[in-house]
């Protein structure tokens, strides 16, 4: 599994080189390399999972069962019970309904604000570039993981209050990969001749500029959902993400990490949820980035 560019959210992110196939370009898709579709297989089979859980799921997720805690896994229940009884099949289903749109939020809403602030700020400059840049190395001061406790403590626990700590947060990282990309292409013939054909400068920042540096965004979006979706089951298991007695899959990991000895899955399949999640998202990321090169 590819990991996103090192460190995320933190410093400023590396030199990506220029891709230089348009997204929009007519038959792209069809070039696309095989891994992307494995990728977006895996992806689309945990949205179906999710989607489908209280349908495939055999229990209620929040049924305690005292008198049948830490059983192994049987035809009753597939991978066993928990410690208050509930069973972990159901738990683990039912948590891609709350991991998945955490994730993908906590990357969508982050990438969209830094998109377009980076494209203002590279394409007008002077002080819209000044005000956005600045704060961005404000965010960018303080240390990624204890900004987000300080956030998540100031809003109170729950999705709402992760989903805006990723957003301030990761905005940073999109807003500099994206300016950079405007800088190149602001100064090119294309953009030239549209302004001397007297073209309004959204025009040309919308038309001729953005669909030229968009693919930046798009490659580095499915590793930054598996970032947002690692940091949000990191939370959980420190007992500042989602809070109890939802499933979720950090959660579960730092439930089960007491029994990893004598009831190893507990704790085990929900890691192997989220790998294959990241497993996933990786391969589209990559194959993204391969084809978009050309």
């Amino acid at each position: 599994m590819t990991s996103p560019p090192s460190p995320a959210y933190e410093g400023v992110p590396p030199t990506i080189e220029p891709l230089e196939v348009p997204i929009g370009e007519r038959g792209l898709w069809r070039r696309m390399p095989k891994k992307v579709w494995v990728g977006v297989g895996i992806v689309a089979t945990y949205i179906l999972v999710a989607l489908l859980a209280p349908v495939i799921a055999p229990y209620d997720p929040l049924l305690i069962n005292p008198a049948n805690s830490l059983a192994s896994p049987t035809a009753d229940h597939l991978l066993g019970t928990d410690q208050l009884g509930r069973d972990i099949f159901s738990r683990v289903l039912y948590a891609a309904r709350v991991d998945l749109p955490i994730g993908f939020l906590g990357a969508f809403l982050p990438a969209i604000a830094g998109t377009l602030l980076g494209a203002l700020a590279g394409f007008y400059g002077r002080w819209v570039d000044t005000v956005i840049m600045r704060t961005a190395d404000v965010v960018q001061a303080f240390p990624a993981y204890i900004l987000v406790i300080v956030l998540v403590f100031a809003l109170g626990q729950g999705a709402r209050s992760i989903i805006i700590a990723f957003t301030v947060l990761a905005w940073v990282v999109y807003a500099r990969i994206i300016r950079g990309e405007v800088l190149r292409v602001r100064d090119l013939d294309y953009v030239h001749a549209a302004r001397v054909a007297g073209l309004r400068n959204l025009r040309i920042l919308r038309v001729h500029v953005f669909p030229n540096v968009i693919n930046q965004t798009i490659v580095y979006l499915p590793s930054d959902i598996v970032f947002a979706t690692l940091a949000l089951a990191s939370f959980s298991f420190l007992g500042l993400g989602i809070p109890p007695p939802t499933a979720e899959w950090g959660a579960m990991i730092a439930d089960g990490q007491p029994f990893i000895t004598t009831n190893w899955w507990f704790a085990t399949v929900p890691g192997l949820a989220i790998v294959g999640l990241g497993l996933g998202l990786s391969l589209i990321g990559e194959g993204f980035e391969e084809a978009l090169r050309g």
